[in-house]
């Protein structure tokens, strides 16, 4: 029998009076990857937030129903939101290092959380960065700045990182701080072919240790990540289904015409 990871119970969800999410209902197995995919404004990164209440920071927001991670209820009172988002970690669309070394930028994370301890952080970004495929590259570069000086500005030294390199950095800091939830809203929708293929096999790699869910403009990508797609439309779950059923053979006409590029 899979353990149920994260299990969503008729979750609702307005922005002010917008209804954007309408009664979904879900259950994400333990250490699987599952993709939402839908047209733009569908509410699949919103549902997405939900998971470790990123939405909270929007004002005027409310949530009906429940979200529950191992068991928990993530939006009971007394709940610790610093402490649910170590166990979840989020990846951006767009890389977003921190204007730090590449150590520091791993590192961050736990010395946020109070790790003092340098031979730990040490040999933590040391591993997160073997697990995230980036070691061989940087290794020899961990603490110079990433950034330079220019002016009064700070910019992005490309020579450091490319695109995907940046990327698969942020996803090491998700890491660092040992989550067994990784959330990725469109991680790769700002790479190009070669950085994507490195981030799906890290996202193959990663399932092994962590549970993962992946929001994707590019059904091709779900196709090839996920074990389960959910396809989002206006707000609603219309289906959820294994992955390979989702793009054969779906059971909802909607599902079909997205898939086949009918609409969306």
């Amino acid at each position: 029998m899979d353990t149920v990871k994260i299990d969503a119970r008729d979750v609702n969800f307005w922005y002010g009076d917008f209804h954007a999410l309408k009664g979904i209902s879900m259950q994400i197995e333990e250490k699987s990857v599952v993709a939402f995919i839908g047209p733009s404004g569908c509410g699949k990164s919103t549902f997405l937030r939900l998971f470790n209440r990123m939405n909270d920071l929007i004002p005027a927001t409310r949530l009906e129903g429940e979200i529950r991670i191992d068991g928990h209820n993530i939006y009971a009172k007394g709940v610790e939101v610093d402490e649910l988002r170590k166990n979840v970690g989020m990846v951006f669309q767009r890389p977003n290092p921190f204007p730090k070394s590449i150590f520091e930028n791993v590192a961050y994370g736990l010395r946020v959380n109070g790790i003092k301890d340098n031979a730990f952080i040490r040999q933590r970004v040391e591993e997160t960065l073997k697990g995230a495929a980036l070691w061989d590259e940087v290794k020899d570069k961990l603490k110079e700045s990433a950034y330079a000086l220019s002016g009064d500005r700070l910019h992005f030294r490309p020579t450091q990182l490319s695109g995907g390199q940046q990327q698969r950095l942020c996803i090491a800091r998700a890491m660092a701080v040992s989550p067994s939830v990784l959330l990725m809203d469109e991680p790769a929708s700002a790479l190009d072919p070669i950085s994507t293929a490195k981030v799906e096999e890290l996202i193959h790699e990663l399932k092994k240790d962590y549970t993962i869910v992946i929001v994707t403009h590019n059904m091709q990508q779900a196709a090839r990540v996920s074990d389960k797609t959910a396809f989002f439309y206006m707000g609603e779950m219309v289906e959820f289904d294994q992955t390979k059923k989702i793009f054969t053979n779906p059971e909802k006409e909607a599902t079909q015409n997205y898939i086949t590029g009918r609409f969306g």
